[in-house]
């Protein structure tokens, strides 16, 4: 059994969160510059036997699309094209971002830390995974 990412990904900056190889749990991996997703994954299946790709797709409350989706469209055509045989599924990302800066108030990071947005980015990947973790049980 290969392990589940999910991918949070922003015109900037993109959040990786990853499964353990029974997916079971979901941990924040790192974040990325959206630009270096695709040599990230490249390296990363290298060396981790990886069976789905799930991918945030934003949405607003009446379904119809955001600023950022199509920069989610475009990454998953990007990310087909470099990895043909990848299955990659779409999930449901809304409110994962205020989640997120919830999770980091109630962590109770320093002000300093609350302020980097790469942490949010990675914790609403880990939100996403968890999400469909939850769902598939």
């Amino acid at each position: 059994m290969g392990r589940i990412i999910a991918i949070d990904y922003g015109g900037k900056r993109t959040g990786i969160a990853v499964t353990d190889p029974l997916q079971i749990i979901a941990t924040g991996l790192t974040t990325v510059a959206s630009a270096e997703l695709i040599p990230f994954l490249k390296k990363y299946l290298g060396t981790e036997e990886v069976e789905l790709v799930i991918i945030g797709m934003p949405k607003n409350w009446d379904e119809t699309d955001t600023h950022g989706t199509p920069l989610v469209r475009e990454a998953i055509k990007k990310i087909k094209k470099e990895f043909p045989d990848l299955k990659i599924k779409e999930v449901d990302e809304r409110y994962t971002s205020k989640m997120a800066k919830d999770a980091i108030l109630q962590m109770g990071l320093k002000k300093k830390d609350r302020r980097k947005k790469e942490i949010v980015d990675e914790i609403s990947a880990t939100i996403i995974l968890q999400e469909y973790l939850s769902g598939k049980s």
